[in-house]
């Protein structure tokens, strides 16, 4: 494609303000920036009321709070969502960041707003896409040590049956059985926690035809079909 040739030079003068605002965007007005200022005093407002005066943290005894508030128990599946809807880090604890993270994408900023949004919160982490990444969030925020990679088979037990017990009851109580009575593996890991999901998504269940011994699954799935098979015949 032949260059265009060069325009002659004009005379009209910019205007500098256009020229600010292509370059930079629609500058926002003051109506809307008082508006988000609110929005964040109210958030703020409502995180001190849950938050622990002198950490300037909302921790366990916080969460407590929160859930009575929001008529939910503490080990409820949706302050698991909505920890990670503020990508909370440490488990336990939001911290202001976090919070405001998380009610900004909820559009929140009071508590029965909040309350209300909590369907919805689960609904949207249902679907396939997000749940796979929550599945991934929840074992990594059990983590509570630094360096730590793995989770006790206790805790394990408690979160399949959190996160994954609603959808596929069968198979997660099965497996919770032999974690439970089987010797050889005292920790769970990463690799191993997303091959349970896998598991429950693409094997039939109960008869299992299409699991392959020969496929690159983690061992502890090799051994649990043996055990469910044996206990099946």
């Amino acid at each position: 494609m032949p260059p265009r040739p060069a325009s002659k030079p004009s005379r009209k003068r910019s205007n500098p303000d256009s020229v600010t605002s292509s370059a930079t965007g629609p500058v926002p007005s003051a109506s809307s920036k008082k508006k988000s200022s609110k929005e964040v005093d109210e958030t703020d407002k409502l995180f001190d009321k849950y938050a622990n005066a002198s950490s300037g943290v909302i921790d366990p005894e916080g969460i407590e709070k929160l859930c009575s508030s929001l008529e939910v128990p503490h080990t409820d599946i949706r302050i698991l969502m909505l920890a990670w809807r503020m990508k909370a880090e440490r488990q336990g604890y939001f911290t202001k960041a976090e919070w405001r993270i998380g009610l900004k994408a909820l559009k929140v900023d009071t508590i029965g707003k909040l309350k209300k949004a909590l369907p919805e919160l689960e609904k949207e982490v249902r679907e396939p896409l997000n749940f796979r990444d929550f599945y991934a969030y929840a074992f990594q925020y059990c983590l509570t040590e630094d360096k730590q990679k793995f989770l006790d088979i206790e805790t394990i037990c408690q979160l399949l049956d959190m996160v994954l017990g609603s959808t596929f009851r069968a198979q997660v109580d099965y497996l919770i059985d032999y974690l439970k009575i089987q010797k050889d593996y005292k920790v769970i890991n990463m690799d191993q926690w997303r091959g349970f999901y896998r598991f429950c998504n693409e094997i039939s269940f109960p008869d299992m035809t299409n699991y392959n011994l020969e496929l690159a699954w983690p061992s502890i799935h090799d051994d649990f079909f043996e055990w469910l098979r044996e206990k099946q015949a």
